[in-house]
């Protein structure tokens, strides 16, 4: 049987993420896979992702395969992925959803509001993150301690990062917790930062698997890896991030909460934050209600909070609008 080609970024988090996929395919198809690294502009670049236009940067070169006919299907980490799905391209699944909450790596094992009122050794705690979303929360949660911190703009890949902790450049990095497990790196989180402190990204922790639009038999055969509630809940959190108009580098969090009664989820609760990226100023808005029955529901309920958030003055906080 003639193998499916995967394509995906050549870093070590996204082969970790494509080979997980790879696995499940085959598990449920029967369909041997082999991967295929490709390197993408924001693999190279080592601008900042707001400076290089962050929207789409990880994603072009993977879809460009595709539409080249020089791979199968396409393995995406979700909160890289553009908010709109281009007609020829299909986005066949999406996997259960991994913790999608960020995740603290710091000195000598401090959690966050630990390593804030210790600081570091020259005064405030230096924390890095490429992130504008993070720097604003991380600077809000600061300041509401009596504190400030120093956040550091930076690049690269997960040894890169923690490395500048362990040579003593930063007291801390913040990373996606579901990076980090996909890598069995758990164990060197010093603290998990709940979204009721900082949002995540907008489909943080989901995978994103796409093919053409034109191979329907591909489609629903990738479909099968498809989690229902994943895909409502980053809907309700992607639609947000596009009717804000903002791409995947802007200071905007998202989180879809799924509640359940007892085994059964009947709620969704959508949040969603934008920020300046000092923490100065934040417009941070709530809305629970029935679980969308479709995603076309979910959508409305994203669309229904950004409009509410963009009244509260959100766009004149994002430094970055769609492209």
């Amino acid at each position: 049987m003639k193998a499916l080609r995967l394509g995906t970024r050549r870093s070590q988090l996204a082969t970790a993420q494509s080979r997980g996929v790879a696995d499940e395919v085959t598990r449920l198809t029967g369909q041997p896979v082999e991967l295929v690294e490709i390197t993408t502009y924001g693999d190279v670049s080592r601008e900042s992702l707001v400076s290089i236009g962050g929207t789409g940067v990880f994603v072009s070169a993977l879809r460009d395969a595709l539409l080249a006919g020089e791979i199968d299907f396409a393995v995406h980490s979700l909160k890289d992925l553009p908010t709109a799905q281009p007609p020829e391209l299909a986005l066949a699944a999406l996997p259960p959803r991994a913790d999608p909450r960020d995740a603290l790596v710091a000195r000598d094992g401090l959690g966050f509001e630990e390593l804030v009122m210790a600081g570091g050794a020259a005064g405030p705690a230096r924390i890095g993150t490429g992130s504008p979303r993070r720097m604003a929360q991380l600077n809000a949660w600061a300041r509401g301690l009596g504190r400030e911190i120093d956040t550091v703009s930076i690049r690269g890949n997960v040894d890169t990062r923690i490395g500048y902790v362990r040579a003593g450049e930063l007291d801390a990095v913040v990373l996606a917790a579901a990076g980090l497990g996909r890598l069995g790196r758990t164990g060197e989180i010093t603290d998990l930062l709940a979204p009721d402190a900082v949002l995540p990204a907008p489909g943080q922790g989901a995978l994103a698997v796409e093919c053409t639009a034109a191979r329907p038999e591909l489609v629903a055969q990738l479909a099968r890896l498809d989690d229902p509630h994943t895909r409502i809940a980053v809907t309700a959190e992607r639609t947000l991030l596009a009717a804000l108009e903002a791409g995947c580098s802007a200071p905007v969090g998202a989180f879809a909460d799924l509640l359940a009664d007892g085994q059964t989820v009947t709620e969704l609760r959508l949040r969603g934050v934008v920020g300046t990226p000092d923490g100065a100023q934040l417009v941070q808005l709530s809305t629970t209600g029935p679980l969308p029955a479709s995603v076309e529901e979910a959508a409305a309920v994203g669309r229904q909070l950004a409009d509410e958030m963009l009244a509260k003055g959100a766009a004149g906080l994002m430094g970055e609008r769609a492209l």
